[in-house]
């Protein structure tokens, strides 16, 4: 936890947000080393001990992960200047400070994992661990689609389907792991698909290059967690979740 913006160090070890935290810190209410620190850029060294509110902050040495079922219609953020409904009006306050492993679009739904360390979210969202979703696309999968899933390829224009204010314009799109045609019928083709990236919507960017506009997007399984609670529901990870989680973090740290 060395070497660690103060703000995340308190987010993880406390039941503050980032933000919550910097205000704390403004306030003069977080001393480290017997001194009040108010500047927002410190970082917290090793050994150092940090107090709140007078209080001595101890550094978690376990995390803790929420499996959510996003709806649609639903944010990835804490809170939405228009007033849109986000993932955390669903979710216990005490949740609050959990960090998203990655993000689904406001249309997209399914599975988002959540944790209080930011350690485990910053891996986690960088790893080439198997994502897993189900889409409905406008059209047929043509010859020109399958072989861009199988092999990959690039695009300079590659804003059909991204936010229209993106600023990522081009995209390298890596080989999909596997997919499998569903269904085919009224103008529309249901696939299951699975990558091992979590770029800014990806897949929506990948079959709107092909005008195969994405209409209706689900993931269901992240590094082998599986999605399986209503929607608005979350739970926490099994202890064979938490086991594979762990033995996958290790391996980490060894490589």
């Amino acid at each position: 936890m060395e070497n660690l913006r103060l703000n995340k160090y308190l987010s993880h070890n406390t039941k503050y947000s980032r933000r919550e935290a910097d205000e704390l810190i403004k306030d003069g209410h977080v001393k480290i080393r017997g001194k009040v620190v108010t500047d927002l850029s410190t970082k917290v060294q090793k050994g150092d001990k940090v107090y709140l509110k007078g209080r001595f902050v101890h550094p978690k040495n376990e995390f803790t992960v929420l499996v959510y079922n996003k709806k649609k219609g639903e944010l990835v953020a804490k809170k939405d200047d228009r007033g849109r409904k986000t993932i955390y009006e669903n979710l216990s306050g005490r949740y609050r400070h959990f960090i998203p492993i990655g993000r689904l679009d406001f249309a997209s739904e399914g599975l988002i994992l959540l944790t209080d360390s930011p350690t485990v979210a910053t891996a986690l969202m960088t790893s080439n661990l198997e994502r897993v979703y189900f889409l409905k696309i406008k059209g047929q999968v043509t010859d020109q689609i399958e072989e861009a899933m199988k092999k990959g390829f690039s695009a300079d224009i590659a804003t059909k389907g991204a936010h229209k204010k993106t600023k990522i314009i081009s995209m390298e799109f890596a080989p999909f792991l596997w997919y499998k045609i569903q269904k085919n019928s009224g103008g529309y083709t249901k696939l299951k698909v699975a990558i091992n990236e979590g770029k800014n919507r990806e897949l929506r960017r990948f079959f709107g290059y092909f005008n195969a506009d994405v209409v209706d997007l689900k993931r269901v399984e992240f590094g082998g967690i599986s999605l399986d609670i209503a929607p608005g529901k979350s739970r926490f990870l099994t202890k064979t979740e938490y086991h594979s989680l762990h033995t996958y973090l290790q391996g980490l740290k060894k490589a």
